[in-house]
């Protein structure tokens, strides 16, 4: 286990394996072959198309996935997703709804064309954007940086360690509205003080998942506090917290598979802001690279020996 296995570990998965996801003409996602075989086959709400027909004998829709029977304006559009998502889970075909409902959007959340439930995001491959926060304190020995552990309930990662704050970014919501409402809900922390979180930048990655495909960015914040701020957990998805040296969670992400798998990236985004994982380091280079990984239809994954699908984040 490395620093660099983690990078390669978000950002797996084949090309081959996936088909675009198209609605009025515009790529929006990238759908499993395997899924877009299913739909087509249990809705006439989809096509799909294996490659681009001759010409003379094309329909007008290229090879990939296409919802064909997607209503004009955004919430209708996301009304009919919403419906076509229950039924989907109602046949088996995807596993759960989460409630919440997430942009589906070709680039930023601000160009959201409608609405999906974030359950079924990955199934459509679809950009799904999150917000995680490294709470840290300054000691005389040195930096310490407070660590959530996952509740044994969790659906994904019961008991793993996490980011002292960390969350998905549902639509109808502000950047930092939605950053002091994760504070206070999984930390108990006032907005007074989640206010002060600096935004460090952005974090991206691609892979496969067991629902589909993964494209996700993360944008991540530092909040330093003293050290009578003491954080608990105002709902059941963290069962504790923990205040550790900088050291020993350099040492966990380098050595150990305890951290849910995308919180490593945050974790070494931190480590290398800070000047603690520089340029001395043989993957250095590569780390900074691949923290910042493509999201577009021409990405490519940073390990395709070992593409293997891993549990989702959701």
């Amino acid at each position: 286990m490395s620093f660099i296995d983690h990078i390669n570990a978000c950002n797996r998965w084949h090309p081959a394996d996936f088909v675009p996801f198209v609605v009025d003409g515009e790529r929006l996602g990238s759908v499993r072959r395997t899924f877009a075989a299913e739909l087509a086959d249990v809705t006439r709400d989809f096509v799909f198309r294996t490659q681009d027909l001759e010409p003379g004998l094309s329909d007008g829709l290229s090879a990939g996935l296409h919802w064909i029977s997607a209503p004009a304006g955004f919430d209708a559009r996301g009304d009919a997703m919403l419906a076509l998502c229950r039924e989907l889970q109602r046949q088996g075909l995807v596993s759960h709804l989460h409630g919440e409902r997430y942009p589906v959007t070709p680039g930023h959340r601000d160009q959201a064309r409608f609405l999906i439930d974030r359950a079924c995001a990955p199934y459509f491959g679809v950009r799904a954007f999150g917000q995680h926060l490294n709470g840290f304190v300054r000691r005389r020995d040195g930096l310490y940086l407070w660590v959530a552990r996952r509740s044994a309930s969790r659906r994904v990662y019961p008991n793993h360690l996490d980011n002292m704050v960390a969350g998905g970014l549902p639509w109808g919501i502000g950047l930092r509205e939605n950053l002091c409402k994760e504070c206070f809900e999984e930390a108990s922390m006032p907005a007074s003080i989640a206010e002060r979180a600096l935004p460090v930048g952005a974090i991206s990655y691609c892979r496969d998942s067991d629902r589909g495909l993964k494209p996700d960015v993360i944008y991540c914040y530092d909040l330093e506090l003293d050290e009578h701020f003491k954080p608990h957990c105002n709902d059941d998805e963290v069962a504790g917290f923990h205040l550790w040296p900088v050291a020993k969670i350099m040492a966990l992400v380098a050595e150990t598979s305890e951290f849910k798998l995308n919180c490593n990236l945050v974790i070494i985004d931190f480590l290398i802001r800070h000047g603690l994982l520089g340029p001395e380091h043989p993957d250095y280079l590569d780390l900074v690279q691949g923290l910042r990984s493509p999201l577009a239809a021409d990405a490519r994954p940073a390990d395709p020996v070992c593409a293997s699908a891993t549990p989702d984040f959701t």
